[in-house]
């Protein structure tokens, strides 16, 4: 068994546990400004949050409405565990048992292996995104992450 779990979770209840992970990720180790971060697009969202063996939150992603997955975010202490790989998949089933068809995102390029990994195929060129190089990836409709 993994030593971390991932479980939807809802906005209002779990807002301050979904934000500290993405300010230490985006904000202060990326240097995205806390204005773009913070988006106004959560409530609207469906949201995963993983969390480690004692319960402590260390990860966590949304999907929004248009079938948009994106604020994956894990912390630097538990990289390279898998807890990654697991947010995206729990982010996949939900866009599936949602009813979504394509899924989309756009992924910092240096993560970009991680998500052709999982079955993303990357579409245009690389764009500016809060600073930071992006791709546009598609998991295409009735794909499951591989």
């Amino acid at each position: 068994m993994p030593p971390y779990t991932v479980t939807q979770v809802r906005w209002p209840q779990h807002a301050a546990a979904l934000l500290a992970i993405r300010r230490a990720v985006f904000v202060d180790e990326q240097g995205v400004p806390e204005a773009l971060e913070v988006d106004g697009r959560d409530d609207g969202a469906w949201h995963l949050l993983a969390r480690d063996a004692a319960g402590l939150p260390v990860g966590c992603a949304r999907v929004l409405a248009d079938a948009h997955i994106g604020r994956l975010a894990v912390l630097r202490s538990v990289r390279g565990q898998g807890v990654g790989r697991a947010l995206l998949d729990a982010a996949v089933v939900l866009g599936r048992r949602l009813g979504m068809g394509d899924l989309h995102l756009h992924a910092q390029v240096r993560a970009r292996g991680f998500y052709e990994a999982a079955g993303f195929i990357a579409e245009g060129d690389e764009f500016p995104e809060a600073g930071i190089a992006h791709v546009a990836m598609r998991l295409p409709a009735g794909a499951t992450a591989d």
